[in-house]
């Protein structure tokens, strides 16, 4: 186990955002912060992502680049994959088995969902069933695709796919790579790609699509608008999180050649745009100087690229027995291996304070059903738990 650095350490954050608001909860401390990092489970291979079923069972499930989806029951990896379906995925770089989430009412209802990249590199958002025989093991037979979004280049994927407290299954899609949007498609509303995507998977057995749109979806009637988009403006939201406790989601987005950003969308708000590429977090992107603001919502925390190169997000921690670490946002970077805190509570850009060096590449942080935090370790293969520091 690692007891890592206090959070006196350097902030990430460095300027106020031109769209910011009134101060925050006038509470938080992070001083004297410390948390510990200790190796859970080794054994996986390029994990990416790490979620729960919040069935009751206790299990973890990692999500494997290659294609598998690895369960970790009474912290121990069963050898069998609870999915594999590697034969269908091109993996590498940025492409491959990207995110995993269960159907809220699970095991009523036995689905669960995947993100992926296919064969031809194109994402593919699909559900599958649990086998009725073994919940440890999902079908591989029973795969429906949802959605299928042509990808224009290798990188920015994107990849979460998580439910919200509406019982919504929200996506995050990349604005389809290469460098700098050459496509403009975070600011389209006419392609999926570069936003936050929200449809209902509660349809009629029998229904002629795998899906409907919420009507209250923003661009739901919107004359050519892709009605599935809940937000747009987006780069590379690598990982997506609901908070547990207010229903707000949290966004890791990716930056480009200098800024990485931590964005918040706050419980009820929709159609927001997060200004990609017009901005890289708070800075003109297209054009350099000079860039029309109007409209944009800005991220509440940024850091440049000395102090990492990709953030990956992470969770606001909502469990009781962490003490001061309890309630704080907790996110982290994959080239730096940075981990940081800050306060979840306003939207004006606020400092985030370093409380440790990870030591390894950071490929995702997520919960388990009991609220206790977990992070992926893409290069040691490693699920990581971190928790409050004993001092």
């Amino acid at each position: 186990m690692a007891s890592t650095q206090p959070a006196s350490a350097p902030a990430a954050s460095v300027a106020p955002s031109p769209a910011a608001s009134a101060g925050t909860s006038g509470s938080f401390d992070p001083s004297g912060v410390t948390v510990d990092v200790a190796v859970a489970v080794k054994g996986f291979d390029s994990p990416l992502d790490v979620t729960n079923a919040a069935d009751g069972s206790g299990r973890l499930f990692v999500v494997e680049q290659a294609g598998r989806i690895r369960l970790v029951k009474g912290g121990v990896l069963i050898d069998r994959p609870f999915l594999d379906i590697t034969g269908r995925i091109a993996s590498g770089g940025e492409r491959g088995l990207l995110g995993l989430a269960f159907h809220p009412d699970y095991p009523t209802d036995p689905r669960f969902f995947v993100n992926y990249t296919d064969r031809d590199g194109n994402t593919v958002v699909s559900q599958f069933t649990v086998s009725g025989a073994d919940p440890d093991v999902g079908d591989p037979d029973s795969e429906v695709v949802l959605m299928h979004i042509a990808q224009p280049f290798a990188n920015h994927n994107g990849g979460a796919v998580v439910f919200g407290p509406d019982g919504m299954l929200y996506i995050a899609t990349g604005d389809g790579g290469s460098g700098g949007d050459p496509q403009g498609n975070g600011q389209r509303l006419d392609t999926h790609l570069g936003k936050i995507l929200r449809i209902d998977v509660n349809v009629a057995p029998g229904a002629s699509t795998p899906y409907q749109v919420p009507a209250d979806n923003p661009f739901a009637t919107t004359a050519g608008a892709k009605p599935e988009i809940w937000f747009y403006g987006l780069r590379n939201p690598w990982r997506i999180r609901f908070d547990r406790e207010t229903g707000d989601l949290w966004i890791g987005d990716v930056g480009q050649n200098a800024w990485e950003e931590i964005d918040v969308a706050r419980a009820g708000q929709k159609g927001l745009d997060y200004g990609w590429n017009i901005m890289e977090a708070t800075h003109c992107f297209n054009p350099s100087s000079g860039c029309d603001q109007t409209g944009l919502t800005f991220p509440v925390a940024e850091y440049d690229h000395d102090f990492g190169c990709a953030v990956i997000g992470g969770v606001v921690v909502r469990d009781a027995s962490q003490g001061r670490l309890n309630g704080t946002y907790l996110f982290g970077d994959a080239c730096s291996d940075n981990l940081w805190l800050m306060d979840p509570a306003g939207d004006q850009l606020r400092e985030a304070t370093l409380v440790a060096k990870m030591g390894r590449t950071l490929s995702s942080i997520g919960e388990a059903e009991d609220g206790s935090v977990y992070a992926t370790s893409l290069d040691k293969g490693e699920l990581l738990r971190i928790s409050a520091g004993s001092n």
